[in-house]
């Protein structure tokens, strides 16, 4: 299996961050099966690039920044026309951990993102992280879970959904 990333391209002036170049577009990912080739083969085999940094268009980048920082211990790296970039203190855009990017948009959002971002505690367990997250102001989301899961739907303030997932990470 191999995971397809797929542009829809920019649909406009407004969608293109001229800065860097970035296409603010949806972007949609999709597991696909291959046939199985050799090693060496140019276009498999082979890591050819990562996930640099996550783009998030919402009505207020300083709320989400800021809650988003406090989620996940960034730190604001840039800050430049109506973007603020936040990502880890000790290796900012390029590191091994993508930076997000809260870009300011008046443009509604309609319904469930196709992409969501999961979280997993590392100095806590799970209960205890959840709690955290509600007091960081997260809401509980129903997205038709069963009660059953492992996992926990959040909202982040501005409405995007997220789970806390159960096993603990090392930090």
């Amino acid at each position: 299996m191999h995971l397809r990333v797929e542009g829809t391209g920019c649909a406009g002036d407004g969608d293109r961050d001229g800065a860097r170049g970035r296409c603010c577009a949806a972007v949609v990912l999709s597991l696909v099966s291959v046939r199985p080739v050799a090693w060496g083969d140019p276009y498999t085999g082979t890591m050819s690039c990562r996930i640099s940094e996550l783009v998030l268009n919402c009505d207020d980048p300083e709320l989400l920044a800021r809650f988003w920082s406090d989620v996940l211990g960034y730190v604001e790296l840039d800050r430049e026309d109506g973007m603020i970039e936040i990502g880890p203190a000790d290796a900012g855009f390029g590191g091994l951990q993508p930076t997000i990017i809260l870009s300011a948009s008046s443009n509604p959002r309609v319904g469930r993102l196709p992409l969501h971002i999961d979280v997993n505690p590392v100095d806590r367990d799970q209960d205890a992280e959840l709690e955290r997250l509600l007091a960081l102001g997260a809401r509980p989301a129903d997205v038709g879970q069963t009660g059953d899961e492992q996992w926990h739907v959040l909202q982040d303030p501005e409405g995007n959904e997220f789970c806390l997932l159960r096993k603990r990470l090392s930090s």
